[in-house]
């Protein structure tokens, strides 16, 4: 397979590689996907070739993305991201925690969707700084 790309293609699909194997990857432990860390290593091995020789290093054998691309600003996007998603997530859930966790169907949706736009409003005026917790052991704040 031949794939034509401009460097700035090139480099916005290491962009979308390292993002995307991160997102499935991060958090696995030892049982990563090994086969998407193939398709990296492959795509960020081609880097010196393209004049990008400082985004990709070689560790344990592998190529592998490069300490200079890993702090480069890459995880600031992540970051966005996973905080966007967080705050999506916890409105939805405490959403539907509020209605009792009934299904959701056309009856009951604009009921789900006004209760989590107060809490993004919320989320987006304060962050998690109002949030409290209960247990058994007392609140949390």
């Amino acid at each position: 397979m031949d794939l034509h790309l401009t460097t700035k293609q090139y480099r916005r699909l290491l962009d979308m590689v390292y993002i995307g194997n991160w997102v499935l990857n991060s958090a696995r432990g030892e049982d990563r996907f090994r086969d998407y860390d193939e398709v990296e290593s492959l795509l960020f091995a081609k880097a010196p070739g393209a004049g990008m020789p400082t985004l990709a290093e070689l560790w344990q054998g592998e190529v592998v993305p490069s300490q200079a691309f890993v702090e480069g600003g890459i995880h600031e996007a992540i970051a966005d991201y996973e905080d966007a998603i967080f705050f999506d997530i916890l409105a939805e859930e405490l959403a539907r925690r509020d209605m009792d966790d009934v299904p959701i169907d056309e009856t009951n949706f604009g009921e789900l969707k006004r209760r989590m736009d107060a809490y993004m409003t919320e989320f987006e005026a304060h962050g998690t700084d109002n949030v409290q917790v209960q247990t058994d052991a007392g609140d949390f704040d």
